[in-house]
């Protein structure tokens, strides 16, 4: 029996709509996402030669639900949100951006390439650690995240204790070092060696990576005034440009060095043997030097951007901007 085209695809449609209206209720989602990464594990652990390189390497189930979660409650939060002070389509595409990049050079086979390259494990700690998070402070999610999770999680969220902390680390001067000084840290080669062996230790160095990307990049690119945002414009602007001479100079040092820093490339195996050691730290070390110092001067500009439009905006749309930025 013949089927056109056009009702193959009405087919799919309508099985894709009966998909989704299964899963709109909460529990539905979340018994959804638990069977996806059952099924995503399942084949990464037994059977990896089955998966395509869109999918995980080494699954990691708190990655997964991390990245999942995130943007179920963060579409959960628009639809809750009115219509007047929901986020600009342009920052909705940015923090999905954003998450795209953080899962795919954490879960998808880029994983692999990273521990056995060390341009490739450089370019994914610059995504982790500028690129997404980044794109994420970008797009001002917090608030539709905030009123997308579970009560009893957003509680524990605005508790004093957490927000506490993050106003500890958001301090200008103790956001920069550790934004700067992590960096730093994971390069020292005794300890780049040990985490790479160590899959505890590699899974702290990658999630330290994100989160203090994402909280130093939210307190450079958020696009209130002071207050109530923490730090004024000024404050804003010379912290992106402030990071970048000290990632420019830990670039230098490992593109103009004449031995391996790195062995464990070697003894694990490059990916692609027709670059040498000295060759690959070399790529390393222009993207630690170059895509840094691109994000701190657009992170400036963006900053200078709102600061204009701050100016010249009117109450309303400061008090519509808040209202997006704002849980409630």
């Amino acid at each position: 029996m013949y089927i056109s085209r056009r009702e193959r695809n009405l087919t799919v449609r309508r099985g894709l709509q009966q998909l989704l209206w299964a899963t709109r209720g909460p529990k539905a989602q979340l018994a959804a996402i638990l069977a996806l990464g059952v099924l995503l594990y399942g084949v990464s652990e037994f059977h990896p030669s089955a998966m395509p390189a869109s999918g995980p390497w080494d699954f990691s189930w708190l990655e997964y639900l991390a990245t999942v979660l995130a943007v179920v409650w963060f579409f959960r939060g628009l639809a809750r949100t009115p219509v007047r002070a929901r986020l600009p389509a342009g920052r909705r595409l940015a923090f999905l951006l954003g998450m795209a990049a953080l899962y795919g050079v954490t879960q998808t086979r880029f994983d692999y390439m990273a521990q056995h390259m060390f341009f490739v494990n450089r370019i994914q700690h610059i995504v982790m650690h500028h690129v997404g998070p980044f794109l994420i402070a970008l797009g001002c999610a917090g608030g539709p995240i905030s009123r997308g999770m579970p009560r009893w999680l957003r509680q524990l969220v605005v508790q004093r204790p957490v927000q506490s902390a993050i106003r500890v680390l958001q301090q200008p001067f103790l956001a920069a070092f550790l934004f700067v000084g992590l960096f730093y840290f994971w390069l020292i080669p005794s300890i780049h060696f040990r985490a790479m062996i160590d899959h505890r230790l590699y899974a702290v160095m990658n999630w330290s990576m994100v989160l203090d990307g994402i909280l130093f990049w939210s307190l450079v690119l958020d696009p209130r005034p002071n207050p109530p945002a923490r730090i004024s414009y000024g404050a804003r602007i010379a912290l992106a440009v402030g990071v970048m001479f000290p990632q420019i100079i830990l670039g230098a040092l490992i593109t103009f060095s004449t031995h391996d820093l790195y062995p464990y490339y070697d003894l694990c195996g490059r990916l692609f043997p027709s670059i040498g050691a000295l060759e690959d730290q070399l790529i390393g070390g222009l993207v630690i030097w170059i895509p840094p110092s691109m994000m701190s001067v657009i992170g400036a500009l963006l900053v200078l951007h709102a600061l204009i439009l701050h100016d010249r905006s009117t109450p309303e749309v400061a008090n519509d901007i808040s209202a997006s930025l704002t849980p409630h």
